[in-house]
């Protein structure tokens, strides 16, 4: 065990039902899910706060909070020009900080 927080990349657990949304989503879809998911676990800031952060996620790709007055709580990664969404919360815990994906959706 490490002492202080610990940093990216960060652990991501999904639920089960956003696990399976994954898994039929088509490969092109899983594609654009998965490097987004790459930037997530990797990013200094699973929120990407501030202006221009998120610049590094792939084309078509954003992260907004799902209410603007909680900076802290959940979030959406919008992909595929937003035809889909990722709904996520980020738990900074000192042993274990994890990504918890709750929903996904794809049209």
């Amino acid at each position: 065990m490490t002492d202080g927080f610990m940093g990216p990349p960060w652990q991501m657990d999904w639920r089960f039902d956003a696990r399976a949304a994954f898994e039929a989503l088509p490969g092109h879809v899983r594609e654009i899910v998965q490097a987004a998911r790459v930037e997530l676990v990797t990013a200094k800031d699973p929120y990407f706060r501030g202006i221009e952060t998120d610049a590094c996620l792939p084309d078509g790709t954003q992260v907004m909070p799902v209410r603007s007055g909680d900076p802290k709580g959940p979030h959406l990664l919008l992909f595929d020009d937003e035809h889909g969404w990722l709904k996520y919360t980020f738990v900074p815990r000192i042993a274990d900080p994890q990504i918890i994906v709750e929903e996904l959706f794809w049209q």
